[in-house]
């Protein structure tokens, strides 16, 4: 059987007895920490916790020391909950590696053991097939928008309709990002007992109307230079925005454009098209694009305003602009995504 998803394994959870152990790996770490959440709250009472509750690093841990965490006998409860982060930097080989192998071959039956391995690494093959694995992705946009409403709602937090809607706008589907400003708007309208206002999330992410990373990239692409360049520098002043995710951004539309133009040559039909896109973006599933249907909607938009060739100088474009942000010798990060999106709106320059 394949990984378990983030959803299958909370269905599972509810479902059935618990498994052993867990292996969690994938992009998404807010959802790792939830899933770990969950599994505490089925393995261990809230009264037994502080007894039968480990978390350590791997990097603290020798073989000794892995077999006392793991065999030790529940105190005042039926099960024990041992977690282990830090598996992306568990070599293998290793002596820890092996006893861990070793171990769930034949696991404690009243130890839960949950392994959690970092972003940006493949899943280690030995342990995924000894353990009950769940690939922990990256949520789609609509599920995004679920995610901040239920995570609003734990926090006891109300949320106006055009609040949310600025939100994701400003954030993207950055769940550890969301996170934190939704813990802000907490506190900032814990006084007042009111919903939390588009007015608030302006003055606490520092993003007014028209002025959100998409708003950029859509003048960008839209070829509207003069727009895109007035809104480097207010996109660039929000929290945690930065010039190689503005250009990242960028290259990602110019991309999902020369796309679109591909299907456009191969004779997609122009009414079809929104609907070819779409497919392609379910299959990719692609992380901080927002909307699905939205995307699709603006890359067939701009296929009808560029040309392949463009588009390949385009991208060319941004990857020097990226390279240059990269650069250690960097002093105007504004000034370099300005001159690129002021390039992207001059044919003549972008076909060159």
């Amino acid at each position: 059987m394949g990984p378990l998803t983030f959803d299958a394994l909370l269905r599972s959870l509810k479902q059935g007895a618990l498994d052993p152990a867990y292996y969690l790996h994938g992009d998404e770490g807010v959802l790792k920490d939830e899933a770990v959440a969950a599994l505490l709250a089925r393995a261990v009472d809230p009264e037994a916790r502080a007894f039968n509750v480990d978390q350590r690093s791997v990097t603290d841990l020798d073989p000794v020391q892995f077999d006392t965490l793991v065999n030790t006998p529940p105190l005042l409860g039926a099960t024990r909950l041992v977690v282990l982060r830090g598996l992306e930097q568990l070599r293998k080989a290793t002596r820890l590696h092996t006893a861990l192998l070793g171990y769930l071959a034949s696991p404690n039956p009243t130890t839960v053991l949950v392994l959690v391995q970092g972003a940006g690494e493949p899943p280690d093959r030995a342990l995924a097939e000894r353990a009950t694995t769940v690939a922990v992705e990256p949520l789609p946009p609509a599920r995004v928008e679920r995610w901040m409403a239920h995570r609003a709602r734990q926090l006891g937090l109300e949320l106006a309709p055009e609040a949310s809607e600025l939100l994701l706008a400003a954030v993207g589907n950055d769940l550890a990002a969301l996170a934190q400003e939704l813990e802000k708007l907490t506190a900032l309208t814990a006084s007042t007992g009111q919903p939390a206002s588009r007015a608030d999330v302006a003055a606490l992410v520092g993003v007014r109307r028209g002025e959100t990373l998409q708003d950029l990239v859509d003048a960008a692409l839209d070829r509207a230079g003069a727009r895109a360049a007035q809104l480097v520098e207010p996109v660039l002043a929000q929290a945690g925005m930065s010039g190689v995710r503005v250009v990242t951004a960028l290259a990602a539309a110019l991309l999902g454009t020369a796309l679109a133009r591909a299907e456009l040559e191969r004779g997609a039909p122009g009414p079809r098209l929104e609907t070819l896109l779409l497919g392609h973006l379910r299959r990719i599933r692609p992380f901080g694009v927002g909307s699905w249907e939205a995307t699709a909607a603006r890359w067939a938009r701009w296929a009808e305003r560029w040309e392949s060739g463009e588009l390949s100088g385009a991208l060319r474009l941004a990857l020097a602009a990226d390279r240059g942000l990269k650069s250690t010798t960097l002093t105007d990060e504004r000034g370099l995504v300005e001159q690129l999106v002021l390039s992207l709106a001059v044919r003549e320059q972008v076909a060159a």
